[in-house]
């Protein structure tokens, strides 16, 4: 497992980003930005909004991520490229992060998302391909 240290690390890294997003969103929520079912209007000019954004968004991208990147690990995908797919995905991750609560820049957002989820893509095919 020596091997596949950085991707371990992205793996943990990648947790401890879910726990400060879960905080960051609770953060806030007051009943008057609320709907009816509970979660915060959207207004994405809205900071509590956008925190609870960056954390779904987290949650949704989390099992792709971890199923990609086991696969790849348990198949024994060559280190390097396991590493630098999940290092990658999870330095996109922390600057979407940032983008997302802190700005209203959809753009640079969604070329966070899409450099995050082209590595999990990576991370998949590689699996897939060790496996057969």
């Amino acid at each position: 497992m020596e091997l596949y240290s950085h991707a371990i690390a992205a793996l943990g890294g990648y947790a401890a980003l879910m726990f400060v997003l879960t905080a960051l969103s609770a953060m806030g929520r007051v009943d008057d930005l609320r709907c009816d079912c509970g979660q915060v209007k959207r207004d994405y000019a809205n900071a509590v909004y956008r925190k609870g954004r960056a954390h779904a968004n987290a949650v949704e991208s989390a099992g792709p991520f971890i199923a990609a990147l086991v696969a790849a690990i348990l198949i024994g995908v060559a280190p390097f490229w396991v590493n630098l797919f999940a290092s990658v995905f999870l330095t996109a991750r922390v600057v979407m992060a940032f983008v997302h609560i802190g700005t209203t820049n959809q753009p640079l957002r969604s070329l966070f998302w899409s450099i995050s989820m082209l590595c999990v893509l990576a991370l998949a095919v590689m699996a897939i391909w060790g496996a057969l």
